[in-house]
C-alpha cells in the first residue's frame, strides 16, 4: 500500500505577516528554513518521489528534502494554494490587509463565484482536489511526498472524511468550518494509505516542535 507524506510548506513570509507581491511568489523566513531542514531530517529512508506545487514556498520547503535524496525524482502537481482573492487586488498586501477580503468572500458562500481573472471558485477549488485524489488513487509509488499548503490540504482531508456529493454553499461552509478545526501549521505532516485505488488509513495531524514530530491536536 502506497503511503504519501501530506506536508504544508514551512512559515512563509505571508504567515509571518510580511507584505508580498502575490500568491505565489512568497519565500520563507528564517524559522522557516530552518523548520524545512528539520522536515528532511524526518524521512527515516528516501521517498519514491517529490511532490511541490508551483508556488514558490513549496519548493523552498522542499529542497533540504531534495539535497538529502538527489536521486530522488521530483514532479510539480497543481497542488496550490486556493487563491480566491482577486490578483490586483492583493498584490503588494499583509495577512492583515486581506482579512476584510478574506471575510466578504467566505460571507458570500458563493461555490461559482470568482473574485478576478486570476481568482479560483470553491467549485474550482473542489475540481482540484478530486483529480489530486484520483490521481492518489493511481500511485505505485511509495512513499510520496507532497508539499502543499493549508487550505489546500484541508479541503483534501475534509474531501476524504466527508464525501461530499458537489461544491454546494453547504459544502464551502463545511470545508471553511474543517479547515478552522484542523489549523494544520506551517510544517505540518499528516501521512495517508493508499488501498484499491483510494485513502484506506489517515494518521493523525503531527507538527514540527524544536525540530521533532509532535502530535498535534484537533482545535474547536
Amino acid at each position: 500500500m502506497p503511503t504519501v507524506w501530506l506536508i504544508r510548506h514551512s512559515e512563509s513570509e505571508s504567515n509571518a505577516g510580511l507584505v508580498t507581491r502575490d500568491a505565489g511568489s512568497s519565500g520563507l523566513t528564517a524559522r522557516g528554513h530552518t523548520q524545512a531542514a528539520a522536515i528532511a531530517r524526518l524521512f527515516p529512508t528516501a521517498p519514491a518521489l517529490i511532490v511541490t506545487s508551483p508556488y514558490i514556498r513549496t519548493a523552498l520547503t522542499a529542497a533540504p528534502t531534495r539535497r538529502r535524496f538527489p536521486a530522488v525524482p521530483h514532479e510539480e502537481w497543481p497542488v496550490q494554494e486556493f487563491t480566491y482573492l482577486d490578483a490586483a487586488q492583493r498584490r503588494n498586501t499583509t495577512l492583515q490587509q486581506r482579512e476584510p477580503w478574506v471575510a466578504a468572500y467566505w460571507e458570500r458562500c458563493d461555490p461559482t463565484y470568482r473574485d478576478g481573472l486570476e481568482a479560483e471558485s470553491f467549485a474550482d477549488l473542489f475540481a482540484r482536489v478530486q483529480a489530486f485524489r484520483a490521481r492518489l488513487g493511481r500511485l505505485t509509488a511509495d512513499p510520496v511526498a507532497v508539499f502543499s499548503h493549508g487550505h489546500f490540504l484541508s479541503a483534501v482531508l475534509w474531501n476524504i472524511l466527508t464525501e461530499p456529493p458537489a461544491p454546494s454553499a453547504h459544502a464551502m461552509q463545511q470545508s471553511r468550518a474543517f479547515m478552522h478545526a484542523l489549523a494544520l501549521p506551517n510544517g505540518g505532516i499528516v501521512k495517508l494509505q493508499i488501498a484499491n485505488g483510494a485513502v484506506a488509513w489517515i494518521s493523525p495531524p503531527a507538527a514540527l516542535a524544536a525540530g521533532e514530530l509532535t502530535r498535534w491536536p484537533l482545535r474547536g
